[in-house]
């Protein structure tokens, strides 16, 4: 027999010792770096001022609370992450880290980030970050992912929270502008997601996971993608009715929407045999574009809060 087992009680690999990359990958770095440069926009672009240690802190605790709900996602998950290709990798399906280690980091990390934020900003951003975890793990993660089609959604819900909680943690309010920054990741995420399953639908089925390609098919998901693709747009524009949107926002707006609407025109005429022929060429740069849409959007309020703070242009 090999001395090299994975125990069927913990699910480690006994051959290892678990390192400090293996916690650091509970914690969904790629992930949680949307979520740290969506909550400094909406810290940036709030009206006033914080000390820069301050913002960093919050910024700081924000991270943390992200990646405490990878964590704590990845604990609940992980049965089904042993099936999936894209997530076998994982700490725990990989035998590196246990089910246990991950629910203690994850529950350990929300506490400290929830009420180190309240301690250095204020009560607001902590309830926002606090049911912000509660929402992904909770209501996403055990409620809305293995049960309805519609769990990409209204799970959206908890990566568009960011740039509010960044907002708050400055003004200590909720306004238009914060609910606008929340509304364009909460309508960006269904089209992101949905492109993304196109191609890795069998994932999804093996899972189990009742992702639309999976329930209704890549034709309705496709009409899906178009609908809020053009919904996304609108709100976009929608940003324009806050002092927030300047020269530099109006440029972003109107390439990006442009291009995202092109393209889901495009994936929306797609035919599937087409579509597999080709490797789902579209649907893949469809997917990178939606990348850079978000990360433009937010970039552009930061570089137009800059510019009228130096006299340049002004909101519209």
């Amino acid at each position: 027999m090999t001395d090299v087992t994975i125990s069927l009680e913990s699910g480690r690999d006994d051959s290892r010792e678990a390192g400090f990359g293996d916690y650091l990958a509970l914690l969904k770095p790629r992930v949680m770096s949307l979520v740290v440069f969506t909550a400094f926009a909406g810290l940036i672009v709030a009206p006033g001022g914080v000390h820069p240690f301050v913002g960093f802190f919050a910024i700081l605790c924000i991270a943390i609370g992200g990646g405490a709900s990878g964590a704590l996602n990845m604990w609940y998950d992980s049965d089904i992450d042993r099936v999936m290709k894209r997530t076998q990798s994982r700490p725990i399906p990989a035998g590196k880290v246990t089910r246990e280690e991950a629910l203690g980091l994850g529950l350990t990390l929300s506490t400290f980030a929830v009420v180190m934020l309240w301690l250095a900003t204020n009560w607001v951003a902590a309830a926002l970050l606090a049911f912000t975890i509660f929402f992904y793990v909770v209501v996403y993660t055990m409620g809305l992912k293995r049960r309805t089609p519609q769990n990409i959604v209204i799970g959206g819900a908890a990566g568009a929270f960011p740039p509010m909680i960044g907002w708050a943690a400055v003004t200590g309010d909720m306004t238009l502008s914060s609910v606008l920054m929340f509304m364009l990741i909460f309508m960006w995420t269904p089209p992101h997601f949905w492109s993304l399953a196109l191609f890795m639908n069998a994932d999804y089925d093996k899972a189990r996971v009742p992702m639309l390609t999976v329930t209704h098919g890549k034709r309705a998901t496709r009409n899906h993608i178009l609908v809020y693709t053009i919904l996304l747009a609108g709100f976009s524009a929608a940003m324009f009715a806050t002092p927030l949107a300047g020269w530099s926002y109006l440029v972003v707006a109107v390439v990006m929407n442009a291009l995202f609407v092109k393209g889901a025109i495009a994936l929306w005429r797609r035919d599937e045999t087409v579509a597999e022929a080709d490797g789902y060429r579209a649907e893949k740069a469809f997917f990178k574009l939606s990348l850079a849409y978000t990360f433009l959007h937010f970039m552009a309020l930061m570089v137009d809060k800059a510019l009228f703070s130096f006299g340049i242009g002004g909101p519209f």
